[in-house]
């Protein structure tokens, strides 16, 4: 993508509403922008961030042999009646009576829904077990959102559920679902603690969190604010037995399913990932949620000969699927360079005097902020070793 034919709107400033340091990065990076209090809008930098969080979501869930699907936003207020989690939660809910003076629900979360369609569906012990699960958009009437994508009125979650036969089922699940998520947590680049937890309104005989030491947390782990990035819940039967979820077993008796819940805050994650990720210039970008693979930065978009250079280095990492973000600006290098740092691209490739004088070009860590020089020939083989891991900058 080229610079110059892009929208990111970068600030030199924060602005005043920001709260956290990650809210402020957010803001001054061009990754979102705050429609009202609590909602946000995600900008073409904040929108490839997010969608590389969720292919790392899909990864690990299709891995741990869940499938994915999609439920609607909006549900029916019967199926909270039979929960009771009319009342229980009912402060944040969104309700809407539609033209037909049905009452409706902007879904907060999705238990009763995804319960109502294994009630469709699972009528046998043979049918079980399955884990589903989704990303959607959730809507909470929050009394007071804040820290930016922290606590939102409209925020994107992932949120599974597992149906078994029985507890041992329910066990197996888990298991798995907490391994999948440490891997998720991984490779985003978080570093975490995983605590046992109260399960709340959600019920169930067992929940795990996971925390994320933060500035802008609002729990307290070890004695250090904490952000909660993703739960899971033993729910039991719970749902079921209020849904009318059952299934028959080998002797032919009707049972209720057991269930699970795991859910991980997605939008959330962007703001986790940017508390632990930042430094004094800017953002820090683990390699598989940044933006782009790697920046090219041409020192003077006025010179032929470095443009010509750029746009075939950039052309060529192209066509092997690495993607790049080239920086044509007709701008003072100091900016390119304080935008660069700002946006946090692990790799940048710098031209400049170097390439007019000497056919060498710079390769930049935006981590550690070291650089090697190499030929201008060699330059495009060593990104590809950089990402691949097969070399470093030293």
């Amino acid at each position: 993508m080229l610079w110059s034919k892009s929208f990111i709107p970068t600030l030199k400033e924060a602005p005043k509403e920001a709260e956290s340091e990650s809210h402020k990065l957010m803001l001054r990076a061009g990754l979102v922008r705050m429609l009202m209090g609590g909602v946000y809008s995600y900008l073409p930098l904040g929108l490839r961030c997010l969608n590389n969080i969720e292919n790392i979501i899909r990864q690990e869930m299709n891995a741990a042999g869940s499938q994915e699907l999609l439920l609607p936003v909006l549900q029916p207020l019967e199926l909270w009646l039979k929960t009771g989690r009319d009342k229980t939660i009912g402060d944040v809910m969104f309700r809407i009576t539609d033209r037909r003076g049905r009452k409706v629900s902007l879904g907060p979360t999705h238990e009763e829904v995804i319960t109502e369609v294994a009630r469709g569906f699972v009528s046998s012990y043979k049918q079980l077990p399955f884990i589903l699960y989704q990303i959607q958009t959730k809507f909470r009437d929050e009394i007071r959102p804040r820290f930016g994508l922290v606590r939102c009125c409209e925020f994107i979650m992932k949120d599974a559920y597992s149906f078994d036969r029985d507890e041992a089922g329910l066990d197996r699940n888990y298991k798995l679902m907490l391994a999948a998520y440490k891997n998720i947590f991984k490779r985003c680049g978080l570093n975490f603690i995983t605590t046992e937890a109260d399960t709340g309104v959600m019920g169930g005989s067992e929940s795990h969190e996971f925390m994320v030491p933060a500035e802008s947390g609002e729990d307290v782990v070890e004695g250090k604010n904490a952000l909660e990035v993703g739960h899971i819940f033993k729910l039991g039967t719970k749902y079921s037995e209020a849904i009318g979820a059952h299934f028959l077993d080998e002797d032919g008796k009707s049972k209720p399913i057991v269930m699970g819940c795991y859910g991980i805050g997605v939008s959330r994650m962007i703001s986790a990932i940017l508390e632990q990720n930042h430094d004094k210039d800017g953002i820090v970008w683990p390699d598989e949620v940044a933006p782009f693979k790697a920046l090219i930065v041409a020192v003077d978009a006025t010179d032929s000969a470095i443009m010509k250079f750029c746009g075939s280095l950039y052309e060529g990492l192209g066509r092997e699927g690495i993607e790049c973000l080239f920086d044509d600006r007709d701008e003072r290098a100091g900016v390119k360079f304080k935008d660069a740092d700002l946006i946090g691209i692990p790799l940048s490739v710098i031209v400049g005097k170097s390439y007019k004088e000497s056919g060498k070009v710079d390769i930049k860590d935006r981590r550690s902020h070291k650089s090697i020089s190499v030929a201008d020939k060699e330059a495009a083989n060593r990104v590809r070793e950089i990402l691949d891991g097969k070399s470093g900058i030293t």
